[in-house]
């Protein structure tokens, strides 16, 4: 058994909120970015309810003009347990 750092998510979420506010693009324009029909994964994203998957994690950081590094929030102190 060994333990993993762990992506804090609500952390992660402000940083989207606080990049994409910083560029002066709206949660509607980054709804139209992705194609998406509603914002709700959007939304989900900046309250830390859920993550974008990888691919989304992609086009986000170039369309915010950063780094996934700078979008994350790995969390060094808390660590999940998990087993092979």
């Amino acid at each position: 058994m060994f333990t993993m750092p762990t992506i804090n998510m609500v952390a992660t979420g402000r940083n989207i909120t606080r990049l994409r506010e910083a560029v002066g693009m709206t949660v509607k324009d980054i709804q139209d970015i992705f194609g998406f029909a509603t914002p709700q994964a959007i939304y989900k994203w900046q309250h830390g309810t859920a993550m974008p998957t990888i691919d989304n994690m992609v086009v986000l950081a170039v369309v915010l003009g950063v780094t996934i590094d700078e979008i994350l929030v790995v969390d060094d102190n808390t660590r999940a347990r998990i087993s092979a």
